[in-house]
């Protein structure tokens, strides 16, 4: 942990997430959580745990069985005022708030000339390899990220989790935050002090020379692993972050790809229309004239998320499909 005098403390993401709201919520009264077994349960995966017996039912609320109603409460009390942190409890539901976040969020500002503003942060899961099948495991951030007047943040590490969320928070533009329900677990190092983290500021998670590897959210993890066996045969490998799709750190992208010479983007979205489709052509576009080999993707499989678990663990990249398509880059094979 990073105390006052600079040392450093580790936590869990859930911990993070969780620290983030509670923080908030002390700093600013018109902050409330709004979702389904938020409260006394504090949520299927327990990030919200403790929130309740501090700030009581009436700023952490347990809803009903109803996305759309959940999320229509939170675009009122942000255009009256409030700043609802949403919780939509699988991200595979997020297509029942699609008229409320995408058609009324975040078009309200413009259509009132800038008079109405809508300071919402929907908080949500993505992710596979779960066991939780089709309905369940999906990766849907991209949905999002296409839409003008959405902000959306994909954070992989506890740090990246903590500030950014307070960012979402404060920010008064509706913004959507996906957590893989994968990491809940995964410890990092956060500090003990006050801190948030810009939109739009990708983060180098390794440096490299040789090909830079883009990676959203939990394949953060999976580019990371392939770096570190990509060097034992001396290929070594640039692991950025973007950590939000919008907006995107176009020239931190492009930099790192004109550094290496070629490029993989690594999404857990299905590849088809997906967030790699987008970053791939930023990096083409903007490194085109540096670039020794084509940018290449990897993303989910075009299936619904099987339940098998050896057939679910085929549709997301792993390690070995990004050290295979590396070398190729490379011309190691």
């Amino acid at each position: 942990m990073f105390t006052p005098d600079g040392s450093a403390r580790e936590i869990t993401f859930a911990q993070a997430i969780n620290e983030a709201l509670a923080e908030e919520m002390r700093r600013d009264k018109r902050i409330f959580i709004v979702g389904e077994d938020v409260a006394e349960a504090g949520t299927p995966f327990k990030v919200l745990s403790g929130l309740v017996d501090e700030f009581g039912p009436s700023r952490v609320i347990d809803s009903p069985i109803s996305e759309a109603g959940i999320t229509g409460i939170g675009v009122g009390a942000a255009m009256t005022g409030m700043r609802p942190v949403v919780d939509i409890m699988f991200g595979d539901f997020i297509g029942l708030t699609m008229d409320q976040m995408v058609n009324q969020a975040a078009k309200i500002h413009y259509m009132s000339g800038g008079k109405l503003k809508v300071p919402i942060v929907l908080r949500t899961t993505l992710g596979a390899t779960r066991r939780s099948a089709a309905q369940h495991s999906q990766s849907l951030h991209a949905w999002w990220s296409h839409i003008p007047g959405l902000k959306v943040v994909v954070p992989s590490t506890p740090y990246d989790a903590k500030g950014l969320l307070k960012t979402a928070i404060r920010d008064d533009n509706p913004v959507a935050f996906f957590e893989d329900k994968m990491m809940y677990q995964v410890k990092g190092n956060v500090p003990d002090r006050e801190y948030t983290i810009p939109f739009g500021q990708a983060d180098v998670k390794r440096e490299g020379t040789d090909i830079t590897l883009v990676a959203t959210s939990s394949m953060v993890y999976v580019a990371m692993e392939a770096a570190e066996r990509l060097q034992e045969i001396d290929i070594n490998a640039e692991v950025v972050d973007p950590r939000t799709t919008n907006p995107l750190d176009k020239e931190a992208l492009i930099a790192s790809a004109r550094k290496t010479s070629r490029a993989i983007v690594i999404d857990e979205g299905y590849q088809h229309f997906g967030a790699t489709a987008e970053i791939a052509a930023v990096i083409a576009d903007g490194a085109f004239y540096y670039l020794d080999a084509p940018v290449k993707r990897l993303g989910a499989m075009d299936v619904p998320v099987p339940f098998s678990p050896a057939l679910e663990d085929l549709t997301v990249p792993t390690p070995e499909n990004v050290i295979e398509v590396a070398k190729t880059l490379c011309g190691k094979t």
